[in-house]
């Protein structure tokens, strides 16, 4: 999820250099909402594995 939202950063980055400013602004978007599940998903699962406990 990570290397998506990375992948689509450097797009973004390398369309605004280049002038294509509509696409750097969807890839731009879409960076960050996959950032954004990426954060959600884990937190979850941090929150998920402090509620399970240690094994005896």
């Amino acid at each position: 999820m990570l290397s998506w939202a990375l992948t689509f950063l450097v797009v973004a980055l390398i369309a605004g250099l280049l002038g294509f400013t509509g696409i750097a602004g969807a890839a731009i978007g879409v960076a960050k909402i996959l950032f954004l599940v990426f954060l959600v998903l884990f937190v979850v699962s941090l929150i998920s594995h402090m509620m399970r406990g240690r094994a005896v």
